[in-house]
């Protein structure tokens, strides 16, 4: 047992040896804390040319530590950002005691799902590891008598809540502020953080790192031709030269979107957009629809809509929703998990018993086009809609004349318009799902054609599939006269009717 316990305690002395030389250094931490090329980092030796130039900017900015050190990093898709929070948060908390931090990303689902559950496969395998517990919310010391002053929280951001990010003093010690996505982290969170690391004497080191997915707020500004650019340490990463990239997806974007697109430029080549923002509805529109004062006028002589978006995946939905009008609220919608293909046709029949709608318009890609068949067979009135068929119509929006890829693009610049005096529900997954669509441009007939951010896409980046939305979409996909109550269903027979207005809009 005496031989035992000198061994562990020798190793015990080397770990502590080589962590203490990190103080200082976070890269040499990095290359020395973790089992690379073994287990789940064979093929792995250490980290990207990229990561590695800006844990050298932290190890030469703590040699004169008279301001603090800032840190911006614009990328496009997939080259390790969170990798590299997650070493500079253990780096941080193994090299000095009493380190104190706070993380957040651009929205709870990200911070959780993406940036912290990163930091959690890191310190499983980081050989100083055991010193910390990591749980839901922060990673803090073992020790007992310096769990509330060694430790970093991972905290969602709130405008009317900043106190968070106001009360990060350590003086004498070192901070941490890290900001992941945070293209879309608000401007406020940003200034109140830059008020709070002002202790003197004290290592601060703040970084922000996202795709660059909007031209305007303070992230926008840390990079060249921005108000605070020279604070900043400014970096663009382009995805093509990342070694952890998927080099085929990206291939398929640049083949779908065009390499001078405005997709291209934030997912791949980590640029910031032309236009405004990569969404392609705004958050704001989607606030102002839900917004329980908008009362749009509605009469029983506004056309009556169903659509119905089909569950591609395990973890998708199928949704149908109903849209009278500018009204999108009345009538709640239904959401289904693991129903197939005759189940989901046979509640479509079920509702269209119910409401009469005047149109039923139906997703009928991939197995949506086993409810098309169904839903014909029992003699119900659907139009199906394919999302990859050419569009119908271009539209003249608020911004001019739109020309759209294909019908799927068109049909959401159709609710994009339509938002602006709709009303919707005040549904968390819907209004989830409208301003996360991105979207970029093509070339169709010798022009710049809208089109519209892949479902597949959407999900790589970990985002759920923007069922919601699509069924709310499909109400637009052709304008429906106004009802006149002319629509008839005779059950077992054949005889229904459909108004289709090629002039209602």
């Amino acid at each position: 047992m005496k031989v035992v316990t000198v061994r562990q305690n020798d190793v015990e002395a080397q770990l502590l040896a080589l962590i203490a030389s990190c103080k200082r250094d976070p890269l040499r931490f990095v290359r020395g804390v973790f089992p690379w090329g073994q287990g789940e980092l064979a093929g792995h030796d250490g980290p990207d040319k990229w990561q590695a130039k800006i844990l050298m900017q932290i190890r030469d900015g703590l040699l004169s530590p008279s301001a603090a050190i800032r840190i911006a990093v614009a990328s496009g898709h997939g080259p390790g950002k969170s990798a590299l929070v997650s070493w500079i948060i253990l780096w941080a908390l193994a090299t000095m005691v009493d380190t104190r931090g706070v993380v957040t990303a651009n929205t709870a689902t990200q911070l959780h799902t993406k940036t912290w559950a990163e930091l959690a496969k890191w310190h499983r395998l980081c050989l100083c590891g055991y010193w910390f517990v990591l749980t839901a919310t922060a990673i803090y010391s073992v020790d007992p008598a310096h769990e509330k002053t060694w430790r970093v929280d991972c905290i969602s951001w709130s405008e009317s809540r900043t106190e968070a990010f106001a009360g990060m003093h350590n003086q004498g010690k070192r901070i941490i502020a890290l900001f992941d996505e945070a293209s879309a982290i608000p401007d406020v969170i940003f200034e109140t953080t830059e008020g709070a690391l002002t202790d003197k004497d004290t290592e601060i080191i703040w970084g922000v790192f996202g795709n660059p997915t909007r031209n305007t707020g303070r992230f926008r500004e840390c990079f060249a031709g921005g108000r605070f650019q020279h604070r900043w340490q400014p970096r663009q990463v382009d995805s093509r030269t990342a070694r952890l990239t998927n080099k085929e997806e990206i291939a398929e974007w640049i083949n779908d979107y065009g390499e001078d697109s405005d997709f291209v430029r934030v997912r791949v080549k980590g640029i910031f957009p032309r236009a405004g923002s990569m969404q392609f509805i705004s958050a704001d529109l989607v606030s102002a629809a839900a917004s329980p004062d908008r009362d749009p006028p509605v009469t029983i002589y506004d056309p009556f809509i169903m659509g119905v978006d089909v569950a591609r995946f395990g973890d998708d939905k199928s949704v149908i929703r109903f849209r009278r009008g500018r009204d999108a609220r009345t009538i709640p919608p239904l959401k289904f998990r693991g129903l197939d293909t005759m189940q989901l046709a046979a509640k479509v029949a079920e509702l269209h018993e119910i409401h009469r709608p005047d149109a039923i318009f139906i997703d009928g890609g991939g197995p949506g086009g086993g409810v098309v068949d169904r839903c014909r067979g029992l003699k119900l009135p659907i139009t199906e809609i394919q999302f990859g068929a050419a569009p119908d119509r271009n539209q003249l929006g608020r911004s001019g004349a739109l020309v759209y890829a294909n019908k799927r693009a068109e049909m959401w610049g159709v609710m994009r318009e339509w938002l602006a005096s709709g009303a919707i529900d005040d549904d968390a997954e819907l209004k989830a799902d409208l301003p996360a669509v991105e979207y970029g441009y093509t070339m169709k007939d010798g022009r710049d054609a809208i089109i519209l951010e892949k479902k597949e896409h959407m999900k790589k980046r970990g985002l759920a599939s923007p069922d919601d939305g699509d069924a709310l979409a499909l109400t637009f996909a052709y304008p429906v006269g106004q009802s006149d109550h002319s629509t008839t269903f005779v059950r077992g027979g054949s005889n229904h009717s459909f108004r289709y207005d090629p002039c209602a809009w």
